[in-house]
């Protein structure tokens, strides 16, 4: 086999350091195990940040993730540990893990954790609603392409 599991995490040179941009991944195929039962459990994760100097490598992600497939570990303890190594990895700005798991015992649970640089404040929010509002370009006014125009 030729990648294999691996607790590393490989980042590169962030290209815009000077701007606060939200870097947003979904990784649907989450597993690890029930500490208790030894079952899988299956999650969704989704990880949003915005990152300072460095970016995290996606396969060396995707490798990472990969290894907490035969771990036992509680959805909270998994989710604040990968948050963890991640914030150590890239030391973001911010960066946000949502962990979605999957029903168990009748019961979803999502575990949402947040680590913040020291003294990074967020920039003020832009509502794109408002500029619609106050726009006279109306997108829906323009007539899609039809496949059946001739």
């Amino acid at each position: 086999m030729p990648t294999r599991p691996a607790r590393s995490l490989e980042t590169f040179a962030n290209p815009s350091p000077g701007r606060d941009y939200l870097i947003h991944m979904e990784v649907p195929e989450f597993t690890c195990l029930c500490p208790k039962t030894g079952q899988p459990d299956f999650a969704r994760l989704i990880l949003d940040y915005i990152p300072d100097r460095t970016c995290v490598e996606l396969k060396s992600l995707k490798l990472y993730f990969w290894s907490y497939r035969n771990e036992g570990a509680f959805h909270e303890a998994v989710t604040n540990g990968i948050l963890d190594d991640l914030a150590a990895a890239t030391r973001p700005r911010y960066m946000r893990l949502t962990a979605r798991f999957y029903v168990r015992g009748g019961i979803f649970t999502t575990v949402v954790a947040e680590h913040r640089k020291k003294g990074w404040k967020p920039a003020m929010r832009v509502d794109l609603r408002e500029f619609k509002e106050q726009s006279s370009f109306d997108p829906a006014s323009f007539p899609l392409p039809c496949s059946d125009a001739k």
